[in-house]
């Protein structure tokens, strides 16, 4: 059996792999109990990505940025 990656795992989670993969992951997560540990554990991280508010930065943030860039030409 083909070893399954943490990225491939990643797309996998993301419905973005292909159907092959798919179904090789489906498969060896009900033969590998670490894999499908490892499945749910990236799964809870998205949860909890998903999750947080994200702030944009302050205009005095976006300013200084912009100033300091210009200036190290």
């Amino acid at each position: 059996m083909k070893k399954i990656t943490e990225e491939e795992l990643i797309m996998y989670v993301y419905n973005d792999c292909s159907q092959a993969l798919h179904k090789a992951i489906d498969k060896a997560i009900q033969e590998d109990i670490e894999l499908k540990d490892k499945l749910e554990t990236i799964r809870r991280s998205v949860a909890q990505l998903d999750k947080l508010q994200l702030k944009s930065p302050s205009q005095q943030s976006i300013k200084a940025i912009l100033a300091y860039a210009k200036s190290n030409k």
